[in-house]
């Protein structure tokens, strides 16, 4: 039940990567037969992965993960225009890799603007259009949120930008193979996806930049991948990217059904326990996020009480769980910290089955009851 931290990796994909391991084991910039070899699954790879999104090959920049590809965005953005001439917008309930990033920005000089969200977690549109009367250059929205599970409209978002003249990047690591998304028909001008939130390998990610607009590289050295991010590209694992990517292409809209429907019977089935309520939309939310918030009882003990009975899940993003700070997004969507304190994430994968959600059902009202009968916040 923590498929949005990372996913197991698919055997076919597994299958995929092993000869480039032993066989095709080559530097793809290496002019030799072995190079060649693995010269040409990096590009086959490449043309996988840019067609399930409608790009073109020259539009997809590997990276070693979504963090790379993230900061890579920001800061290669605003290195291109320069200090003077750069303002970026970031929503409140991004990726800590893209607020880590702006803040540090900020340190540097750079004016950054964060952008509030309603209490679902829907960028407030109003507030966008009066923030891009103030010379906004790049705009970047998280398409689906990966603690709350709620979905931007960022065809809509992205229209708003352009009809003001900024850029617009998504980070679509967690809606990437799970919901379609074609970057001509959605506006979209950057994009940060990754591989191992949908059965692929971890230490992968890439960067999509359309056509004709142009950042710095934050990395130099040999001029890999259109002298943007230089550095022996992962081979085996881009390969296995693109294995998964073919995979979700067959796969994805059939599992998108049944994660939907153990979603939906998980959220009605625990808010029956009482004082439970819905993190994020109940409609436009991520087919496979079930995000709640407990009171009277910490989302960690949760957690950790629901491992001790075989079923992973999160307190919040895995990324910064370790932190223990109630959640950005969490507080981002009005909550108060004790309240973001109480929250658990259950999220879905393919291998889940119905036994699954059963289980779940069962456990988790004698662990809530259990924990609160302990609790001192219980009035």
């Amino acid at each position: 039940m923590d498929y949005a931290a990372t996913t197991p990796v698919d055997p076919r994909v597994v299958e995929t990567m092993i000869p480039y391991f032993t066989k095709f084991y080559g530097n793809p910039s290496s002019l030799n037969s072995f190079g060649i070899e693995a010269k040409k699954g990096l590009e086959k790879s490449r043309e996988t992965i840019a067609e399930f999104m409608n790009a073109d090959t020259d539009e997809l920049i590997f990276t070693a993960s979504a963090t790379e590809a993230n900061n890579l965005i920001l800061k290669g953005h605003v290195f291109e225009k320069g200090k003077a001439k750069c303002h970026v917008a970031v929503s409140k309930i991004d990726h800590d890799c893209i607020l880590n990033s702006a803040k540090w920005l900020e340190k540097q000089g750079f004016k950054v603007t964060y952008l509030p969200v309603d209490k679902y977690g829907l960028l407030i549109e109003d507030t966008l259009r009066e923030v891009m009367e103030e010379n906004v250059t790049l705009v970047s929205v998280v398409h689906g949120n990966n603690e709350i599970g709620t979905i931007q409209p960022i065809d809509k978002i992205a229209q708003i930008c352009h009809e003001h003249g900024a850029l617009f990047h998504t980070d679509a690591v967690q809606s990437f193979g799970k919901l379609p998304i074609n970057v001509e028909d959605m506006h979209i001008d950057f994009m940060t996806i990754n591989a191992h939130k949908m059965y692929g390998p971890k230490g992968v990610g890439a960067l999509y930049i359309k056509k004709d607009l142009n950042i710095q590289p934050l990395t130099h050295g040999g001029g890999h991948e259109h002298g943007l991010r230089s550095g022996t590209e992962n081979v085996p694992g881009i390969v296995g990217f693109a294995k998964a990517v073919e995979l979700r292409k067959e796969e994805m809209h059939r599992e998108k059904e049944q994660l939907t429907h153990f979603r939906d019977k998980l959220i009605e089935g625990a808010l029956e326990i009482s004082d439970v309520f819905l993190n994020g939309h109940p409609v436009e939310r991520l087919p496979n996020n079930a995000a709640f918030r407990f009171s009277y009882i910490e989302g960690e003990a949760l957690a950790l009480n629901l491992d001790v009975e075989g079923i992973a899940a999160s307190s919040g993003s895995a990324c910064s769980s370790m932190v223990g700070e109630p959640s950005h997004v969490l507080l981002a969507i009005g909550l108060k910290p004790e309240e973001a304190r109480g929250s658990l994430r259950l999220s879905l994968g393919k291998y889940n089955t119905a036994d699954d959600i059963d289980y779940v059902l069962q456990v988790l009202p004698k662990v809530v009851k259990r924990l609160r009968t302990m609790s001192p916040l219980k009035p």
